[in-house]
């Protein structure tokens, strides 16, 4: 149970993660740790510059203190010199006292240097690794741009791979399918609407047509019974089938052609 839910966990924040923010956030935090470092780093110059300049007064005052311990000697040796031991003698003590105090602040001097040496190999190598967080984050951030770019162009071309899946004329389950087949339907209907209409209108040309013949026929009818009327008033009793070569057999195959053709 422990690992479903850890692995349900896991699986909604990669779900929800944005790279791009996530870039951003870690450039954001190397930056944060870059000043701070920065901050550290200015401290421990900062230290180490007070400390330089303590040893550089003790050196200072070192030189002062010999000055003057030599100063106090000379003087004892003039007042010696002039057989006034009493001052001699004062001034010698005052050397001695210079020489003391000398000597303390070279002492305090021989015991900076070496933490001075220590902390100015901590300074270098802290600037080098400052420079070099630098670098790392400019490294970050070039890579951020590309890591970006990338995404996006991925983005893009799933995007545009859907819209060309979503109006794929090959595929029959499309709503461009599904237009194609409405319309191909609706093609034929008027395919269907203008032969019904052609046989309709072949239909009224034939019947057209037979009026016609029909027409034609009665009025040869009528030309040969005119014809054969003035051939009767100028011979009578020559209208005989034996004379116009007509038998009665042909009269009734006529019957019978015109019966099958009705």
């Amino acid at each position: 149970m422990s690992q479903l839910v850890r692995a349900n966990v896991n699986a909604m924040l990669d779900r929800s993660e944005d790279p791009e923010k996530m870039l951003d956030q870690m450039v954001r935090d190397f930056t944060n740790n870059i000043a701070e470092a920065e901050e550290a780093i200015a401290q421990t110059i900062g230290n180490l510059r007070m400390m330089e300049d303590d040893y550089s007064e003790d050196l200072e005052t070192s030189r002062s203190w010999g000055q003057k311990a030599l100063a106090a000697s000379r003087k004892a040796d003039e007042f010696r010199n002039d057989g006034n031991d009493a001052n001699a003698q004062k001034f010698d003590n005052l050397a001695k006292v210079a020489i003391q105090r000398q000597m303390e602040a070279e002492s305090s001097a021989e015991s900076a240097e070496p933490t001075i040496s220590s902390q100015r190999e901590i300074v270098d190598r802290l600037k080098t690794g400052l420079e070099q967080m630098k670098t790392k984050r400019q490294q970050l951030v070039s890579k951020r741009d590309e890591l970006v770019a990338r995404s996006r162009a991925a983005h893009a071309q799933s995007q545009v791979h859907e819209a060309v899946q979503s109006i794929d004329v090959m595929d029959p389950t499309s709503e461009v399918g599904r237009f194609e087949e409405k319309i191909r339907r609706e093609e034929a209907r008027v395919r269907g609407r203008n032969e019904l209409a052609a046989s309709s209108l072949d239909s009224q040309f034939e019947s057209l047509e037979d009026l016609g013949e029909q027409a034609e026929v009665d009025a040869r009818l009528a030309a040969l019974k005119s014809g054969s009327s003035s051939q009767g008033a100028l011979g009578a009793g020559s209208s005989d089938s034996a004379e116009t070569g007509v038998s009665e057999r042909d009269f009734s195959q006529l019957e019978t052609e015109d019966r099958d053709r009705g």
